[in-house]
């Protein structure tokens, strides 16, 4: 074992706050230097390398050392990014506005946070109590604040958590874009590199927030679709995943004149462990049975269901050919309709636009011509896409919606409910549903379909490897279509997105589009066809998504 690395972990150890880390550090540090292998191992895990702050701040793994989520390295980033905006504000007292879910540790993270942020001469200002991540993304728009933090990990695993920053002012309350997570992730070393964390001033001369910041964010987002005539007798199931959005969107439904769900309750209220689900994650495999499980009970039209911190939204409809009864939109099909919802209320507008991630629908394109408005083709992420010129909706495939831009800069699970609600609701008026918009949203803009295959790695390197492969020996084909063009946008031209993708086109129009995601050890794959059928263009997107499989087979 090296003295280097027990020295390191022994200096960790007596600045950290938390008793529960310490121990858990201390039992590794007797087993190192005592040479067992498997504590070697692990301290080298801990302290090789530190969690890497970016525009997605910091998320990973709860536990003690550099290279997890803990108080010494949330205390090292608070005073951090305290420096970058004291030295950003010049002569002016910045506002930091800090928020949190019900995640292990959250609040303790958002606290500690508040007293470093005071204590470094800051305006800072935490939230009243446990809330979803839009109400923070509001929050920081609506007090005017140079900048946001929200300390939450979304749909991640339950043992991780993460520190997520927004920028006011001319940012206008998005995440965090380069050059500002370089310059706050030096200023972050910096303060690593001092060493003691016990040092750092703290003081708890912060505020906490008042209801009215909340009663704020109810009050606009039931505005984005207030209830037509005619909602009453909706039948919705609801299913907060075992995060923070059932309290907001209880009272947004309330106000904004929808009935209340019949919701999932063994999901309903916050729980760290998430018991009822492998994975917290709308998107993975068996996280909506329960919900399935109470629509088929109760006869429901359509089921809503937001992840942990209510930034992201699933929809599902009923569907007679699945096992469950069920079907869950996808991300695409629920971004073409909200999308086209708010292109019909920005048509005429001068310079409003639509906007999605490259590995998004190209459909909304479609729905954005169709209506004379300007389309933005972004990097994944929010903080790309809420930055977009005349921004009027945005959204990812990875089911998050921007539909508020006016209040909230980021996606908002809770907005994109109140909306989906208002479609659900003029349909019904008519005696439709939302399948039946799904029909005609083909029918106006044409028949899209998208498919997604993910691998899931331990060893992140496998990634890398395939990547390089693919630059090495581009495919020729997928399946029986033959490769059309080919683009790696790490050589993408000024002023188009950049970055570690790889995009494919095929000669019958479908579209392929390889990258690493840059939340979870996955490489993820994305498949879009368009069709003269909805079912030919799902055809179509079966047969590719087997020629992915195979080809990741060969290069893995």
């Amino acid at each position: 074992m090296s003295e280097a690395r027990l020295a390191q972990a022994r200096a960790w150890m007596r600045q950290d706050p938390d008793a529960e880390t310490r121990d858990e550090l201390a039992a590794v540090i007797t087993r190192a230097a005592g040479g067992e292998e498997t504590a070697v191992a692990d301290l080298e895990d801990r302290f090789g390398t530190r969690l890497a702050f970016g525009t997605a701040g910091l998320r990973g793994a709860l536990g003690a050392g550099s290279n997890r989520m803990n108080r010494v390295l949330v205390a090292q980033a608070a005073a951090g990014f305290a420096a970058f905006l004291r030295e950003r504000a010049g002569a002016r007292t910045p506002t930091v506005v800090v928020g949190y879910d019900g995640r292990r540790n959250s609040r303790v993270f958002a606290t500690d946070s508040a007293e470093l942020f005071a204590g470094a001469g800051l305006r800072a200002i935490l939230l009243p109590r446990l809330l979803p991540t839009p109400v923070l993304a509001f929050a920081v728009r609506h007090l005017g604040a140079d900048a946001g933090v929200m300390v939450t990990a979304s749909h991640n695993p339950p043992n991780d958590n993460g520190y997520k920053v927004y920028l006011g002012g001319a940012d206008q309350g998005s995440q965090i874009v380069a050059p500002a997570d370089s310059e706050i992730a030096a200023h972050i070393q910096r303060i690593a590199d001092d060493g003691d964390i016990s040092t750092l001033p703290r003081s708890r001369a912060y505020e906490t927030a008042g209801e009215d910041v909340v009663e704020a964010y109810i009050a606009a987002t039931a505005a984005v679709s207030p209830a037509p005539a005619g909602s009453s007798d909706l039948r919705w199931v609801y299913t907060a995943l075992h995060g923070v959005g059932w309290e907001t969107l209880s009272k947004i439904v309330a106000a904004a004149g929808y009935p209340q769900p019949m919701v999932v309750g063994e999901q309903l209220k916050p729980d760290a462990t998430f018991r009822t689900v492998s994975f917290p994650n709308p998107e993975e495999p068996g996280a909506m049975d329960l919900a399935f499980a109470r629509a088929r009970r109760v006869q429901a039209d359509f089921i809503l269901a937001n992840d942990p911190d209510a930034d992201r939204l699933a929809v599902a409809i009923p569907d007679a050919s699945s096992d469950s009864g069920w079907r869950r939109l996808t991300g695409n099909e629920v971004g073409l309709l909200l999308g086209a919802r708010a292109a019909r209320a920005a048509a005429g507008t001068p310079g409003a636009s639509l906007a999605c991630s490259l590995v998004s629908s190209p459909g909304l394109g479609a729905v954005a011509a169709h209506h004379g408005l300007d389309f933005h083709e972004t990097l994944t992420g929010f903080k790309w896409i809420s930055r977009a010129p005349g921004i009027a909706f945005g959204f990812e495939e990875a089911l998050g919606y921007l539909v508020n831009p006016e209040t909230v800069r980021d996606k908002d699970g809770i907005s994109a409910a109140v909306a989906i609600l208002g479609l659900a609701a003029e349909a019904h008026a008519r005696g439709g549903s939302l399948a039946e918009l799904l029909t005609e949203l083909g029918d106006t803009y044409g028949h899209y379909a998208s498919g997604q295959v993910s691998v899931r790695v331990e060893d992140l390197s496998i990634i890398g490897d395939v990547m390089l492969s693919l630059r090495t020996l581009p495919p020729t084909r997928f399946g029986h279509l033959a490769v059309a063009e080919a683009q790696d946008l790490l050589h993408a031209p000024q002023g188009q997105p950049s970055g570690d993708v790889l995009r494919y086109r095929l000669d019958d129009g479908s579209r392929i589009i390889v990258r690493p995601s840059g939340t979870e050890p996955k490489l993820k794959v994305y498949i879009d066809a368009k069709a003269d059928s909805a079912t030919g263009a799902a055809e179509t997107v079966r047969g590719l998504e087997a020629a992915v499989r195979t080809l990741l087979e060969e290069r893995s």
